[in-house]
């Protein structure tokens, strides 16, 4: 597997994002895996620690990097990363267990610390040879703007802090906060592109966006050129899983009762909005599907 500096750094180079996307059983990892071996993408499989705790730990890592394997080959340029880590204990467990990419979440941290936080994740992953996202600015979550009546314009990334902030502790990918929100909006926000624009100037590292699931081709294509190379995916791809269950359900509630038949419905339908995500992002093709000599699959860029 690769860390996800390298896979962002090709994309950067070459006009591409690159889709992070969240798995939180088998059926989902196998949903990732799949969707990047028909699309020739490359690919970010990501896990947070609920989904460590629910599904018990080394043993759902285990699993799901074996899908990787099995599914797209050694040499594929895919990524094992931990999303949103709140504690340089829980990064110290994935990279024993093979992560190639950590995220340490510290965005709800007043700067100071949150700077001194972040630098020691970044050094600890660096010491496993895997890279180290960190976030400036905070992306809030759906229900506490609705809930709460918080804006997500509130702490947006300031651009000169971000520089600052990435050459101070060394991380390698940068989450933004530019008036994007985890989860779907009822009223959608308008995203601060010219803010993004300066983050980009100012910034030479790859730039992630959290919570745009909702976003639509047109607002996607114009994030890249302003500069984002990752958006991370959730709540789309949980939506795509529950709604095949539900009217698998709904369509037939006495149904047999055949786990591993309703459970692949739900696996294809979120392949297909993975398919579909990294179409808008770009990163179609981006993978040659020759096979080598040991059978796995060569990486190809592409301008």
């Amino acid at each position: 597997m690769k860390t996800t500096l390298e896979i962002l750094s090709e994309a950067s180079e070459h006009g591409y994002a690159v889709g992070a996307f969240n798995i939180f059983n088998i059926e989902s990892a196998q949903a990732v895996a799949r969707a990047a071996a028909s699309s020739a993408s490359p690919v970010i499989v990501q896990i947070t620690e609920n989904t460590l705790k629910y599904a018990g730990g080394e043993a759902v890592v285990e699993a799901v990097k074996r899908i990787i394997r099995d599914e797209l080959g050694e040499r594929w340029p895919a990524a094992l990363h931990l999303d949103h880590g709140k504690s340089l204990r829980i990064l110290e467990y994935c990279l024993e267990l093979g992560f190639t990419s950590v995220m340490f979440d510290g965005s709800r941290l007043p700067y100071e610390e949150n700077l001194a936080e972040t630098r020691k994740a970044a050094e600890m992953a660096h010491a496993r040879g895997a890279s180290l996202q960190a976030e400036l600015g905070s992306v809030f979550y759906a229900a506490e703007t609705e809930k709460e009546g918080r804006s997500v314009d509130e702490d947006m990334t300031d651009p000169e802090q971000a520089a600052r902030f990435v050459a101070e502790t060394g991380c390698d990918t940068l989450a933004v906060a530019i008036g994007n929100a985890h989860g779907f909006l009822r009223e959608r926000s308008e995203p601060d592109f010219e803010r993004l624009s300066a983050i980009g100037e100012k910034v030479k590292v790859p730039l992630v966006l959290h919570g745009a699931s909702d976003w639509g081709v047109d607002r996607a294509k114009e994030a890249i050129r302003r500069g984002i190379t990752c958006f991370n995916v959730d709540t789309a791809s949980r939506v795509a899983f529950t709604a095949a269950l539900s009217a698998y359900f709904y369509n037939d509630p006495t149904a047999e009762a055949r786990p591993r038949h309703y459970l692949a419905l739900a696996r294809d339908a979120m392949t297909q909005v993975v398919e579909k995500k990294m179409d808008i992002y770009g990163s179609v093709n981006r993978v040659s599907l020759k096979a080598n000599a040991c059978g796995e699959r060569e990486e190809r860029s592409e301008a």
